[in-house]
């Protein structure tokens, strides 16, 4: 018998690439725009993940909304102008991502995806930039759905690809990412490289320190 189609989607930022540098400025640039104090690092690493609407909402609660959405689109100016700028070397790929997209890629009934609060248009750029535009059969963004962990991203994914909940799973580096998993009611594998701390991943099926470990934690999870 064949195995079942199976689906793994990623995170991007603090996933796939290290992107930390870019989000950190563009942020910076963003309060700066509207002569406020800028959040620290910390802060700005903590809402990596969101949606750019919920991201500022979170760091500046005090501010009015048209005020939240002036930083959202400030922010969106400074970020595109560094990807211009530097091209891929502003969100670099993690040491092992591409191999471990060319080894899942190459299984016939492993599907990929991703699911990502970035834009639309920042996630062509950055595939277009590295060259996975073959690797993935379903790309969810934000412009399209409720910021994470609301399960909208995954349940578009699953009815887009055919793939089964208990043959899906998510691979991301927040809790929101983990969260979002569980309320779609799929596995997750948390990566301990990104921008949370590993215990905020601590509703995970599994988590994993570097992508070696990634092919090894699908294998154990499609045996269960």
């Amino acid at each position: 018998m064949s195995n079942p189609l199976r689906l793994v989607l990623f995170d991007v930022d603090g996933t796939l690439v290290d992107s930390q540098g870019s989000i950190v400025s563009a942020m910076t640039a963003s309060f700066s725009a509207l002569s406020l104090d800028a959040p620290s690092r910390d802060a700005i690493l903590s809402i990596v993940g969101l949606s750019l609407p919920q991201a500022m909402q979170n760091l500046a609660p005090q501010q009015s909304v048209a005020n939240q959405t002036r930083l959202v689109d400030e922010y969106k100016q400074a970020y595109h102008a560094q990807r211009l700028a530097q091209g891929a070397a502003s969100s670099p790929l993690y040491p092992g991502a591409r191999d471990v997209l060319e080894e899942l890629h190459a299984q016939p009934e492993t599907l990929l995806g991703v699911a990502t609060g970035k834009s639309q248009r920042g996630l062509d750029a950055l595939v277009e930039a590295h060259g996975l535009e073959r690797f993935f059969i379903t790309r969810q963004v934000a412009d399209h759905h409720p910021s994470k962990p609301h399960p909208s991203m995954i349940q578009a994914a699953l009815s887009e690809t055919g793939v089964a909940e208990q043959h899906a799973v998510m691979i991301g580096d927040t809790r929101f990412d983990m969260d979002m998993a569980a309320a779609a009611g799929i596995a997750s594998i948390g990566v301990s490289w990104g921008y949370h701390d590993v215990s905020a991943l601590n509703s995970a099926t599994a988590v994993i320190e570097d992508f070696a470990q990634l092919s090894p934690a699908l294998a154990q999870l499609w045996d269960k």
